[in-house]
């Protein structure tokens, strides 16, 4: 299923419009380039409608606010809905404090999300309008989901929202609240990098916007493309090779991975 939706993303090599966090920039842009499309990132509200016109697809990312920030999502957010990219949002922290939820609901508000990509607390965060997050990972108490009851709360936000939902975790649902795919691609390992989740979003972004006639399976490859990664990067660790190498590893993977092996080699269940 996945291996003509990484075909296109090679050969339409679309531009990807990210205002991301500066924890995180330099590998969201990486991982971009390593599947095939190219980044751009721009946070200055008096360029951001120009920027966005010019690319095929927008990441909102909330993991480092500030006002400035803030403003330019919207009116990128905007201006990408009125010219059809599909925009991804990340709700990095939702849950941890008042501005980061706050704002992330203002998002679902005023601008149309084709993905909304996050972990159990963050997307129960929005769907109920409250919650709480460990930092910027999931609480200990929605540790405790088990996966029908994560399927359940992203089946519910999707139809909420008409956007992909995507919540990831040890397995991986993602659905558009009629047909919910399970991922089981990835690695433990992944948890210790900082970055993986916000590269994800910009790697789905991609995806989405080199295949738009099919968003849910294109979010779906995008997560078992960077699951499969993972899964590459950790076997290449030597004994010496710690987190920050297994970083390099993931995104030298990504460059490498073939649509032949993506398909073979993901692991997946549709419901």
């Amino acid at each position: 299923m996945f291996k003509e939706i990484l075909k296109n993303v090679r050969t339409r090599h679309p531009l990807i419009h990210n205002i991301t966090n500066y924890v995180t920039v330099n590998d969201c842009a990486n991982m971009l380039l390593a599947c095939g499309a190219s980044p751009i990132m721009a946070d200055d509200p008096e360029e951001v409608e120009d920027i966005t016109s010019i690319c095929g697809g927008l990441t909102i990312n909330i993991g480092t606010l500030n006002q400035r920030t803030i403003s330019a999502m919207i009116v990128a957010g905007r201006k990408a809905n009125e010219l059809g990219h599909p925009v991804v949002l990340d709700p990095v922290g939702a849950g941890a404090s008042g501005l980061r939820t706050r704002t992330a609901l203002q998002l679902l508000r005023e601008v149309r999300f084709a993905v909304i990509r996050g972990n159990a607390s963050e997307i129960r965060t929005l769907a109920d309008g409250c919650g709480s997050t460990q930092g910027v990972d999931v609480s200990e108490e929605d540790k405790g989901m088990d996966l029908e009851q994560t399927a359940a709360l992203a089946e519910r936000f999707a139809i909420e929202t008409r956007a992909v939902v995507v919540i990831t975790g040890s397995v991986d649902v993602i659905t558009d609240g009629q047909k919910t795919i399970f991922i089981s691609n990835g690695r433990p390992e992944m948890a210790f990098i900082t970055g993986t989740g916000c590269q994800l979003s910009a790697l789905i972004a991609a995806f989405v916007t080199a295949n738009p006639e099919q968003p849910l399976e294109a979010a779906a490859a995008a997560v078992s493309a960077m699951g499969l990664c993972g899964e590459m990067g950790a076997d290449r660790m030597g004994p010496l090779d710690g987190n920050i190498a297994l970083r390099g590893y993931i995104i030298d993977a990504m460059y490498n991975l073939t649509p032949e092996q993506l398909e073979a080699e993901a692991r997946y269940e549709v419901r």
